[in-house]
């Protein structure tokens, strides 16, 4: 599992954001505006692809 330092962005509306490497996108095969789960497990947020 590869490891990067990524900055954690807020933007205006008050709600915050974390840049996803293209890297990783094309190895989980995730797409622009594909819809995902996100949850918190412990310490850590998990991001998943959204399965009706």
């Amino acid at each position: 599992m590869n490891k990067e330092i990524r900055k954690i962005v807020k933007n205006g509306r008050g709600s915050y954001y974390v840049n996803i490497p293209k890297e990783m996108m094309k190895e989980l095969r995730f797409k622009e505006k594909q819809k995902v789960t996100v949850r918190q497990s412990g310490k850590k947020i998990i991001i998943e692809d959204w399965k009706k």
